[in-house]
């Protein structure tokens, strides 16, 4: 449990300072004289460099442990954001921004890595991955107000600097804190003849044929992010924003504490990762649907829902994904989960901007996310049998 707790600071601090940046990077690159096309890159270059790290990182987790990959990352960010606080031209920022998103594409997967690792039992399982929600969701509703407030009092190369110091004291902490599962059983590998305390709950994890994960599996966290891509495209654009910066951050806050409310409802964690992955992107799936068609509900409202549909999705997919992989093989697929993620993020805004003309970029959200489930190889699950 150290461990974890641990953990979890460690991937605040990481996501509090990736979101600290959100509202500032734009500013700042205008500051250096980026145009408004070069500006977009800047932001998209982050998600692009992701999917290299993601990849280099399964293999490297699974091979060498975590607790390397996390102090690396951590400190390598630190450095990063400390060399950003000197640029003075746009390039050398994309060029920064580039490193960034590589270096901090190994922090994920090795956290959730040896999260999986360390629980005891499936429950605690879904209660760490839970955990992991709930801190991601409090860094993005605290970081962006933060990361404002510090360019306000600072300025941006101040501000940067303390971002970055923050990233390298934690990434020393990371040295003593974090303690790699050694020589433990996990859940990933447990048999079928040892899963008799498992089978005992009713709502358990599907276990996979040939503890394989077919391919189309992804489909659904890449068209979720696809879709959390569209929305954040959207959100400040839309007329109830009112061309405001403040009305906007209302609203992406609105999606934090809906995901927030779900991820607080401990009792979740009980109930089979795969129906909550299912159920909840069917739901997600339909709350766009209504947006498409300007359904009656506020948009606070639907804002709202949408957070407590990914509050439910997110822990219940990374879940879903550790019950039902070897351990030897949990950072390769969580890396692969993330380059899921980075892909849906990379392509839901450009695919927004050049669709919103021709049909509302909602039903877009809408389209991916039912083609995805409507993929989902249902076959390749069966409940575990004794």
């Amino acid at each position: 449990m150290k461990t974890a707790l641990w953990l979890y600071l460690f991937m605040f601090v990481a996501f509090f300072d990736l979101h600290a940046q959100y509202p500032i990077l734009s500013p700042f690159a205008i500051s250096l004289g980026a145009a408004p096309s070069f500006i977009g890159l800047i932001l998209g270059v982050y998600s692009l460099t992701h999917l290299p790290g993601n990849l280099l990182a399964g293999y490297g987790v699974d091979r060498y442990g975590s607790k390397g990959f996390i102090v690396f990352s951590l400190i390598v960010a630190g450095i990063v954001l400390l060399v950003q606080s000197r640029v003075t031209d746009p390039w050398d920022l994309l060029i920064i921004r580039s490193i960034s998103g590589f270096v901090l594409a190994f922090l994920s997967p090795a956290c959730l890595s040896l999260l999986a690792k360390i629980a005891k039992d499936r429950v605690q399982q879904s209660k760490f991955m839970a955990g992991n929600g709930l801190v991601h969701t409090m860094a993005s509703v605290l970081s962006p107000a933060v990361g404002a407030y510090l360019v306000a009092k600072l300025g941006f190369a101040q501000s940067f600097t303390v971002l970055g110091w923050i990233l390298i004291a934690t990434g020393v902490l990371a040295m003593v804190g974090v303690k790699e599962a050694t020589g433990q059983k996990t859940i990933g590998d447990l048999s079928i003849p040892h899963a008799q305390s498992i089978a005992e709950h009713p709502d358990e994890l599907p276990e996979l044929k040939n503890d394989r994960v077919p391919w189309l599996f992804f489909g659904i966290p890449l068209a979720i992010s696809c879709a959390q891509g569209i929305l954040f495209f959207e959100l400040p654009l839309m007329k109830e924003s009112n061309g405001s910066i403040l009305t906007s951050g209302i609203l992406f806050s609105l999606v934090s504490l809906g995901a927030l409310v779900t991820l607080s409802m401990i009792f979740l964690n009980r109930k089979s990762p795969f129906l909550r992955t299912t159920m909840g992107s069917l739901g997600l799936a339909i709350i766009f649907f209504g947006l498409s068609i300007h359904w009656p509900i506020p948009i606070y409202v639907s804002l709202f829902m949408i957070g407590m549909a990914k509050g439910i999705i997110f822990p219940a997919i990374a879940s879903l994904l550790a019950g039902i992989t070897s351990s030897s093989h949990y950072g390769r697929v969580f890396s692969f989960l993330s380059i899921s993620f980075s892909i849906g993020a990379f392509i839901g805004p450009i695919v927004a901007g050049h669709m919103r003309s021709h049909t509302s970029p909602y039903f877009i959200a809408f389209a991916c996310l039912m083609l995805a489930l409507s993929v989902v190889p249902l076959r390749a699950f069966k409940p575990v049998s004794i």
